[in-house]
This record gives structure tokens, sequence and C-alpha cells, in this order.
């Protein structure tokens, strides 16, 4: 793969050479691979067909997630952000130690591996919140808790300039990964103004199902505003708003 450069970028095919546009510009790429067909049937393509299957099982097992919390991912992901979550779901795949290889799944492997992740990578939590909180699922009742004792917001967040004003965002979800179907509910805390002031203690609880047998996650995040004229505007159209995965409970 090679970058364009020049005064006009080139869309199409010449030769066998094909030019495209892409989120890191133009490129260009050269024709050729080997054909469809016979990588579906010759056996000396066996491993790349396994491969293939559990690459596009954790594709789906990342979008189910995101179906989840969607609402909160509009302001809160970097443009790698599906990639990179794939690439977790091959992980938590691969941890699949019962099933044959190119039938693994993330259900039988260790979704676990998802606690920590970052959804905007230029926004991380653990470099954006330092107050102390605690993430609590009850299973049984199907209550998904994040509690969050007071603190300064001046000493506990780390803001971009011009951030008059910051909003915590919890989530819990219940994600079947083998139906594609998921259970959630989003919740957004007052804002909170950035200063020396101690903040109020925060909590926030969510329901899923009592008594089930998927995967469940919390998810804790902060977005940035800045006040105009009594009005609050997202800063920086939230690039560096945070959101991660703190808490998982595999089924």
């Amino acid at each position: 793969m090679a970058q364009q450069k020049g005064i006009i970028p080139l869309n199409g095919t010449i030769g066998n050479i094909t030019f495209y546009k892409s989120k890191d510009g133009y490129l260009a790429r050269e024709k050729g691979g080997i054909d469809a067909r016979r990588i579906a049937s010759d056996p000396a393509f066996q491993r790349t067909r396994e491969n293939g299957m559990e690459f596009g099982r954790a594709g789906k097992a990342g979008k189910y997630l995101r179906d989840a919390v969607r609402s909160l991912l509009q302001n809160a992901s970097d443009s790698k952000m599906v990639s990179r979550l794939t690439r977790k779901m091959m992980e938590v795949l691969k941890a699949d130690e019962l099933s044959a290889r190119g039938d693994r799944n993330v259900t039988g492997g260790k979704p676990g591996l998802l606690e920590g992740f970052e959804f905007n990578i230029n926004g991380k939590l653990n470099s954006t919140l330092y107050a102390p909180y605690t993430a609590t699922i009850d299973r049984a009742s199907g209550l998904l808790s994040v509690d969050i004792p007071a603190f300064v917001p001046g000493n506990m967040i780390t803001a971009p300039a011009g951030t008059t004003h910051f909003r915590i965002k919890t989530a819990g979800a219940e994600v079947d990964f083998k139906e594609g179907t998921h259970v959630s509910e989003v919740g957004n805390l007052a804002d909170i103004a950035l200063n020396n002031d101690i903040s109020n203690a925060l909590s926030q609880t969510h329901n899923v199902t009592a008594g089930s047998t998927k995967t469940l996650f919390i998810l804790l995040g902060v977005d940035f505003f800045q006040e105009v004229n009594g009005s609050m505007y997202s800063l920086k159209n939230g690039a560096f708003n945070a959101l991660s995965i703190i808490k998982v409970s595999e089924s």
C-alpha cells in the first residue's frame, strides 16, 4: 500500500494499480491476490477459512457491544475504535478452550478481557478521572451500580483547555453475543463545574435482566463542556471525552 502525493488525487484503477480514498488519505495498491473460489474450497487454505470465520465472529461481537451503548459512543470514540475493539474481541475469542479452531466464539472465551477497554484513545478514562469509584454487578437482581464519593474536580479531573464543566456518564449493559441482542441503560449525571469546590457524592444504578446468564458490562465516562452565556457546548466536538469498560461479569 502506497500513499498518493500530488496535486490531483486519483480514484479508480489504472492497469494493475487501484487508487482510492481512505481515512488515512489517498492510497494506491496493486491489484491481484488469490482467487476467492480457491480460498473457499482448497484444503491448503483451511486455516485461512478458519481465521476468516473467527475474525467475522469477533467483528459481529464488537458491533453487538457497540449497539448496546451507541448513544455514548457518538461523542466518545476515536476513528480506529472499531478495529481496536475487533482486535480485542479476537483476544476474547481465542481464549475459548473448548471449541474447535474456526468455531471459537466470544461467549466461550473470556469477555472479562474487555475490562479496561478505552473507546477513545485520545481521552482515556484512567488519565482523565482520578477520583476513586466503585462498580458493582449484582447478577441475581440485575442491578449494575457505579458509586463515586465526593471529590474536588480541580484535583481529580484532567480536562482539555477551555473546559468549564464536565459530566459523568455511565451505562449498564447485558449483551447476548450469540443472538446479537442486548438490554442496556445509559445515564448522565448533572453537569459539574470544574473548580476546587467539593462535589456531591455520585451514584447511578442501571437495571438489566434479573438472573441473566449473559455477559454484563458497566461503562464509565466523562464529557467536557464550555459554558457560554448560560448554555453548555461540547468541547472540541467531544475529541477528548473519555469512555471505558470498568467492569465485566462473564456469563
